[in-house]
């Protein structure tokens, strides 16, 4: 099971209008490529029939956060939204997560490699208790979506096609991101280019796997929140 990150508008993402980076070197190299999701995507594939749904769906989902959030939740969903995506692999996305759980366990030392069940590390289950409150939490906090208002917490609820799964903000994993840099590496945005460019093997050590999805991870989250558009793991 593979995982990529899209940026885009739901309306998008259920329409399938839109292309992993795997997809396109496939179209664009003649290579045939399957994609098979564990959460597939609608039925109806019209968008003008998928965005008056997703439009309610946010309206009720405003009205259920009510004063937890200072004004209404608003992203992109017209139909010349752009979309990002690209695919930091499993492997990497854990290395980054357990990268940000060992920055606020200074006691425990990562491991040299990457680590197969995240959820079985001792710094993760640390970090993610509920009495521990995490300064990293829209990265470690089994967040599937972020959605570009700006609120500090996540919270669980079903997404418009009845999945559930964890929401949070993508101007806060942003901030999250850009502190965990601070507290870790200190690198510029040049260093990340790099890390992005360089990418990570499945045999890569857990910091360099966890640079380069930390490098994407940044970069779609910025276009995010600048082009105010929803944030989700795809696999």
């Amino acid at each position: 099971m593979g995982l990529d990150i899209y940026v885009g508008s739901y309306t998008r993402y259920y329409a399938g209008d839109w292309e992993t980076i795997v997809q396109k070197y496939g179209r664009e190299t003649g290579m045939q490529v399957q994609v098979i999701r564990t959460n597939p995507a609608e039925e109806v594939v019209d968008p003008d029939e998928i965005r008056p749904g997703i439009i309610a769906w946010r309206n009720q989902l405003s009205k259920g956060l009510g004063a937890n959030i200072d004004r209404p939740l608003d992203w992109d969903e017209s139909a010349s939204s752009p979309y990002f995506t690209d695919k930091p692999a499993w492997n990497c996305y854990s290395s980054l997560v357990l990268w940000a759980a060992y920055a606020e366990q200074p006691d425990l030392s990562p491991p040299y490699q990457c680590v197969d069940d995240w959820t079985s590390d001792k710094a993760f289950q640390l970090s993610t208790e509920p009495e521990f409150k995490s300064d990293f939490s829209q990265i470690i906090g089994n967040v599937e979506i972020w959605l570009p208002n700006d609120f500090d917490f996540t919270f669980n609820t079903q997404e418009p096609n009845g999945h559930e799964a964890t929401f949070g903000s993508s101007i806060t994993l942003v901030k999250q991101l850009e502190e965990l840099n601070r507290w870790t590496w200190n690198a510029s945005d040049i260093e990340f280019a790099q890390w992005r460019r360089e990418g990570a093997g499945a045999e890569a050590p857990l910091e360099t796997a966890a640079k380069f999805a930390f490098a994407l991870m940044l970069d779609l989250a910025r276009q995010a929140v600048a082009y105010r558009l929803m944030m989700k793991l795809d696999y």
